[in-house]
């Protein structure tokens, strides 16, 4: 179950993918007074923005309805789990109000994911045309000040948080927090730990980045985009002697030194949240 939770979540976030990026389309929004305004598409456009949300409307709820029927007749009954690397809230598929929620909020995890991601990769800058993908799906964001990019993902994912408690712990999913401090210091927490979901994508660029020096990929301009992005995650360690012969261990430094500190900052959070729910 928790496979076809990830693949349907994969499937909402190419329908939200394909709604952002239909305001971007050339034909879509025709001017007369430029050469591509005098363009009409051979086939009349059938689907139209909202179309795109009531899609992933009806996918979230169908599938709560599958979760309701299906979860109780696993032995032991099965649960949806939110795992947030500090904190991993249970909902038991005996309500149907429970798998809505957690329908909702199991897409909404995967779409903050995503844009934490992308977020570290306005940060990154890298080159275009591969930028422009993650400009058509983060918008202004995009153009924001470096400082207010890096603190964006404590401030929003505190607030969401801090919104969602309320709702868990009404549902009796979570412990209510004791006072209004804790619930903020456990937003806080929270909010920190968002920054840990970047460690995928540094290590993923930094992997990318070492196969092609040494395996010849071609031209594609996803290749100059990842190895200029791996560049700027690897300036700390230019000074470093981390070069034997013609084999560059940087790459594989960082990749090991961001998934220690990531591991060891998660276990931080976890024994500091836990220390705070008593």
């Amino acid at each position: 179950m928790d496979y076809v939770d990830f693949i349907l979540n994969l499937a909402g976030l190419l329908l939200w993918l394909n709604w952002r990026a239909l305001r971007f389309d050339p034909l879509g929004k025709r001017r007369p007074a430029t050469l591509i305004g005098t363009l009409r598409r051979v086939e009349p456009q059938r689907l139209r923005h909202w179309h795109w949300l009531a899609a992933i409307g009806g996918l979230l709820f169908v599938r709560a309805i599958f979760y309701r029927q299906i979860g109780p007749m696993s032995k032991p009954v099965w649960a949806g789990t939110l795992d947030l690397g500090i904190v991993t809230p249970s909902f038991l598929s005996n309500s149907f109000g429970r798998m809505c929620l957690f329908s909702v909020l199991s897409f909404g995890l995967v779409l903050a994911v995503f844009y934490l991601w992308l977020l570290l990769l306005s940060l990154l800058a890298g080159p275009e045309p591969m930028h422009g993908l993650v400009r058509i799906q983060l918008g202004a964001m995009d153009q924001q000040p470096r400082w207010l990019k890096l603190f964006l993902p404590l401030v929003a994912t505190a607030l969401l948080w801090w919104c969602a408690s309320w709702l868990l712990a009404w549902c009796g999913i979570l412990p209510r927090p004791v006072s209004t401090a804790q619930r903020i210091e456990q937003s806080l927490l929270i909010g920190l730990g968002s920054y840990l979901v970047w460690k995928y994508v540094i290590g993923a660029l930094l992997a990318l980045h070492l196969l092609s020096s040494y395996v010849h990929l071609g031209r594609h301009p996803l290749w100059n985009y990842v190895n200029a992005t791996a560049r700027t995650l690897l300036r700390p360690f230019h000074r470093m002697p981390l070069r034997v012969g013609k084999v560059d261990l940087a790459p594989v430094v960082g990749i090991a030194l961001v998934f220690l500190l990531a591991g060891l900052a998660e276990r931080g959070l976890i024994f500091i949240y836990a220390r705070l729910s008593f």
